[in-house]
């Protein structure tokens, strides 16, 4: 089972919405970016603070929930 230590959720932050590692960066907006067609380099560059593992967990949540497969969340 994958555990998706880099996302984060908290009450306080974004609306609850899932996060990338407790910033104001929510997974909606980098699954969003990929969809539009934004290549994981271009997001980079839009967002320095972020890793491309960053992006990869982002997509797997999203997968996850599409799926709805059980994996370890980490609170913010």
């Amino acid at each position: 089972m994958t555990t998706l230590d880099r996302i984060t959720f908290s009450p306080e932050m974004m609306g609850g919405k899932p996060c990338i590692r407790g910033l104001r960066v929510t997974v909606g907006l980098i699954v969003g970016l990929v969809a539009a067609g934004h290549t994981r380099e271009a997001i980079l560059k839009l967002y320095p603070y972020l890793e491309d593992a960053d992006i990869t967990q982002a997509l797997t949540y999203a997968a996850w929930r599409s799926e709805e497969i059980e994996i370890p969340l980490v609170s913010a």
